[in-house]
């Protein structure tokens, strides 16, 4: 099984790792993709104020959010930490890689890829600087990094996943990078998770986007715990209701990603 996440907005500072080298990084032959958007990023950030505030712009930053200019021009001589450690936020504090058991956390380093707009993807034992560069950035010389990265995530993820399934828990922002095709989607399963709620003696059902990382973090977690190896999307299925999720399948479709609806009645 390989599951896809995506990256957090919101990065624990420091680090004690020496600077980042893109070859080592998961998927090392991704390392010319990484190095054309690395260059981009820190010509874009480096220079006068001006400079800045162009950085921040194409970086859709708020102006309360200069340093993050600063942090992308320093990013060759960053000190770094593992993935699992920089990223932060709802979906990786509900997965809390700190505290999964031994087996479990082996099983992540070697399922678990992280997509980002500056590395296109990482492990969670990958080391890296604190960085901010989100997946629908265009960069002066690369262009819009989704575009950037799908031909070498074509290759690189369908590669990875070998003849396993794809469990895509990917925000929007992430899922332009890389697009299973044919055979792979059909080995493919997203999920949303639905609230569902009672109003008026009328079942409502709303995707609540604070609630949907909480609770895709903590199914990666119980798959990870729970050692569960599902083939394709039918058995990931049955591994979610045996976890205790309420699992609603759409119908399977030749070609395409297999989505699963996680209904949830408590927030």
């Amino acid at each position: 099984m390989l599951v896809l996440l995506p990256p957090s907005e919101g990065k624990a500072e420091g680090g004690e790792g020496p600077p980042v080298d893109p070859a080592s990084l998961t998927l090392p032959g991704l390392a010319p993709a990484r190095r054309a958007v690395l260059d981009e990023l820190v010509a874009l950030c480096s220079g006068d104020d001006d400079a800045v505030e162009k950085a921040r712009t194409v970086l859709g930053l708020s102006p309360g959010q200069r340093a993050e200019v600063a942090k992308n021009a320093a990013l060759r001589q960053a000190p770094t930490l593992p993935a699992r450690e920089r990223y932060t936020g709802v979906l990786y504090d509900a997965l809390s890689f700190a505290t999964l058991s031994r087996p479990a956390r082996e099983r992540a380093a070697r399922s678990v890829l992280i997509f980002s707009g500056l590395w296109g993807v990482v492990g969670p034992e990958d080391a890296i600087p604190a960085y901010r560069c989100a997946g629908g950035v265009k960069l002066p010389g690369v262009g819009g990094l989704a575009a950037h990265w799908r031909g070498p995530l074509g290759e690189a993820v369908p590669q990875a996943a070998g003849e396993g399934l794809v469990l895509d828990l990917r925000s929007s922002a992430y899922t332009g990078m890389f697009k299973p095709a044919r055979k792979l989607a059909e080995r493919t399963a997203s999920v949303r998770v639905l609230h569902v709620r009672t109003v008026d003696g009328v079942e409502k059902r709303s995707v609540v986007s604070h609630f949907n990382k909480a609770t895709k973090g903590r199914l990666v977690r119980e798959l990870l715990e729970s050692g569960a190896e599902p083939a394709g999307p039918e058995e990931l299925a049955e591994a979610l209701r045996a976890l205790g999720y309420t699992i609603e399948a759409q119908e399977a479709q030749a070609g395409r990603v297999r989505q699963f609806d996680v209904v949830v009645s408590e927030l």
